[in-house]
């Protein structure tokens, strides 16, 4: 189909509700979108610039367009979902999970059974679940056992076949674990109360039943009937320490789906907890690769959508960390504070748990899949126009301006590459000068790289804030190297990086995984500078007045003219200057010293 066609049904598409479809040359769908309003989200696709790799290509792609028109956004986001499903387009992500869930049935007959189960049949019967962790199904099992007297044989407890005898009391009835109704010692009635006692303990309710106990519990001591007292004060005991374990929030909090996600540039995490009567019936994480550098919010929906069908939810409100669009039916709350908050916390912690197994997981198995994912995570962390497979870290070390040096250190996706390691000694500047020896050694390293024609860095990072970075500059300026090789200033605080002509400081996360790689970067840089600086000088040069004062090493002194540069600004620093860089004692003995008239 020509552009010309696009263009005409571009201008045709109606401003409702509904769902979108683009199909190739070859009449395949290759996506399958949603939208409030449809002629603005189609149109934004041919006239936005997308930064995005993979839409330009999926744009380019486009050969017709069909659309659905539906009344609400509820039944967009239902219709995506399914079509999605059904279709699997090749740039949409793809909800699918393949594992066969464990439920607990409350099995439709006489007497019911309540069993484990993978099987879901529509018989009637009462299916609670699919729980994700099959040591749930059987903690509840157990506790069910241990306080309700419930058959577990497969006989067909007919009323006719009681009474005409056929059946007789198992080994659990001796047990003590059945009441016997298969030769009619227990009535359907009483059983029955039972069964209803643990439907409600299977919605996460204890309330009920531990009111039914207590109950019981008094009769039975009214009646001087002790022994069988005691027993039920053992039943609620055990319901009492699985209450306190599974409750977690306000018990009034019923009835409600909490979802959050973490993410980065590849994959989306969502995180699904369940909860009824302050208990977390259920807990879910479900990964999604991003297609399309899909937005958090994107990803939500589709995940909420997806995992409230496969756990089969009917719960009318749903806890998320931002606004969401789930149509008319669901509540959607946004918690501030409170015990509403907490559970949304809770969910992002296990959300960002997972995320961090899978990363220990594929580390190990998958070393390539780490390193690209880190990469691609650091070119959209420090806005780079690609990813920093090579990086390059300088640092300046001199201590009272004798035997100035310099280092250089490379890492090579993501990881130190030592043989690349450079020392700098300071040639062309004389004393405690940062600025001129940094353009020194940054001119004197990409000359050398241009001559011998050795691939150059896609970053620089230097340790130091706007004029370290202004003099590195000077240094790529006079090599024409500007705007070719990305470079970037960290000030000491770390958490603020500087861009060339941009005043305003970037702040990174502190759990980011680009800090981390930065920190490592600065640390590399520091280290192997000290330690050239110390095979450089001679112990003349530490022979200094502050090795005189008690409880004052080498590796403090070193510390302290790292940051002060020389004697005399250390002698005349004061005593939080100094606690910053050693501590409070060390810091004390120094400026006790200097100061002590």
């Amino acid at each position: 189909m020509s552009q010309t066609s696009l263009d005409v049904q571009l201008k045709t598409l109606p401003e409702s509700p509904g769902v979108y479809q683009y199909f190739d040359t070859e009449g395949t769908i290759i996506y399958i979108g949603k939208a409030k309003n449809l002629k603005k989200r189609v149109s934004s696709y041919f006239t936005k610039t997308h930064e995005n790799g993979k839409t330009r290509v999926l744009v380019k792609r486009i050969a017709n367009i069909k659309h659905i028109v539906v009344q609400t956004e509820t039944d967009a986001l239902l219709l995506e979902n399914n079509l999605i499903k059904k279709h699997r387009p090749r740039y949409n992500v793809l909800l699918k999970d393949d594992k066969s869930y464990p439920w607990i049935c409350i099995k439709k007959e006489r007497f019911p059974r309540v069993f484990s189960t993978r099987r879901y049949i529509k018989d009637g019967s009462e299916y609670f679940g699919p729980y994700t962790n099959i040591k749930t199904v059987y903690t509840l099992l157990d506790l069910i056992k241990g306080l309700y007297q419930i058959r577990t044989c497969n006989y067909d407890l007919a009323e006719s076949k009681i009474e005409s005898g056929k059946y007789k009391v198992c080994l659990e009835y001796h047990l003590g674990n059945c009441k016997g109704p298969c030769e009619g010692y227990e009535d359907e009635e009483s059983y029955n109360q039972n069964i209803k006692a643990i439907r409600e303990i299977l919605k996460g309710n204890f309330k009920e039943s531990l009111g039914e106990f207590k109950e019981q519990m008094s009769k039975y001591a009214q009646d001087m009937q002790f022994e069988e007292a005691q027993k039920i004060k053992e039943k609620i005991q055990v319901l009492e320490k699985y209450q306190a374990k599974s409750t977690i929030v306000n018990p009034k909090i019923s009835n409600v789906d909490v979802f959050s996600i973490v993410s980065d540039a590849g994959h989306g995490y969502i995180n699904f907890l369940q909860l009824s009567y302050g208990s977390i019936i259920r807990s879910h994480t479900l990964e999604i690769k991003k297609k399309l550098d899909e937005t958090d919010k994107t990803l939500l929906e589709l995940a909420i959508v997806e995992i409230r069908a496969r756990f089969n939810s009917r719960s009318k409100e749903v806890y998320v960390p931002f606004k969401v669009d789930l149509g008319q039916d669901i509540k959607v709350t946004i918690p501030q504070l409170g015990d509403k908050k907490h559970i949304l916390d809770l969910s992002v912690r296990n959300a960002k748990y997972y995320r961090l197994e899978r990363f220990k997981q594929v580390k190990i198995t998958d070393p390539d899949r780490h390193a690209n994912r880190i990469m691609a995570q650091m070119k959209v962390d420090l806005r780079l126009g690609e990813e920093p497979r090579h990086i390059e870290c300088f640092d300046n070390s001199n201590i009272q301006g004798t035997n100035p040096v310099a280092a250089c250190v490379v890492f090579k996706n993501g990881k130190p590459s030592k043989k690349d390691y450079r020392h700098f000694n300071i040639k062309t500047v004389e004393g405690p000068d940062d600025f001129a020896s940094m353009e020194e050694v940054v001119f004197r390293r990409y000359k050398r790289l241009l001559e011998e024609k050795q691939p150059l860095p896609q970053l620089i990072i230097i340790d130091g804030g706007k004029g370290q970075l202004s003099s590195a500059l000077k240094s790529l300026d006079a090599l024409g190297l500007r705007g070719k090789i990305a470079i970037i200033g960290i000030a000491k605080r770390l958490e603020e990086l500087f861009y060339p002509d941009d005043p305003i400081p970037l702040y990174l996360d502190k759990k980011s995984e680009t800090l981390k790689i930065i920190q490592q970067l600065r640390n590399e840089a520091h280290r192997f500078g000290i330690e050239h600086h110390r095979n450089k000088r001679s112990k003349q040069a530490l022979n200094t007045e502050m090795e005189t004062i008690p409880g004052i090493g080498e590796k403090t002194i070193v510390e302290l003219l790292k940051v002060f540069k020389s004697a005399k600004r250390i002698s005349n620093a004061k005593i939080d200057e100094l606690e910053e860089v050693v501590g409070n004692s060390r810091a004390t003995k120094i400026y006790n010293y200097y100061h002590k008239e």
